[in-house]
């Protein structure tokens, strides 16, 4: 049996135990105020969609919605609001639900717009008995327009 020289067992033990750099989190936000409007509508928005309720949904999209995603293309409003109701009725019994990952929301403005949002979000549901989830990347533009925020443009990637 070889004998490790002290000095390297030191050295390998020190690393192993090092605590590990955390991931990244978000920049601070340019504007604490905006970014706690467009983090309480994307809350809401979540909330419509982990209830499975497209009705109140769709109020947070604008009609002329362009939905671009890396696997399905783009779709406009009316495609992306089909979509979430088949998406809810293939998984009326799986939990299908989404989860905004902690530290990775940022909000910045669109000068004589809205704000644009990006994050990391995670979607779960039961399948085959057991927990099936993915991390994806999402970027949303946000219009403010008589008083009432939607989003414009969505881009969801990483699939």
């Amino acid at each position: 049996m070889k004998v490790m020289p002290l000095a390297a067992l030191l050295l390998l033990l020190t690393e192993a135990c090092a605590p590990t750099r955390p991931a990244p989190s978000a920049q601070p936000p340019v504007s604490p105020e905006l970014y706690r409007t467009i983090a309480r509508q994307d809350s809401l928005m979540f909330v419509a969609f982990n209830q499975h309720d497209v009705a109140t949904l769709q109020t947070f999209f604008a009609e002329d919605l362009e939905f671009y995603h890396d696997k399905g293309g783009l779709a406009n409003f009316q495609q992306t609001m089909q979509g979430f109701r088949n998406l809810f009725d293939q998984n009326k019994t799986t939990g299908l639900h989404r989860q905004l990952v902690p530290g990775t929301l940022e909000v910045y403005p669109i000068h004589n717009y809205g704000a644009v949002e990006t994050y990391q979000h995670r979607f779960c549901h039961v399948e085959n008995g057991r927990d099936d989830c993915g991390t994806f990347k999402n970027m949303m533009v946000w219009r403010l327009k008589d008083g009432q925020w939607q989003v414009t443009r969505v881009v969801s990637y990483g699939h």
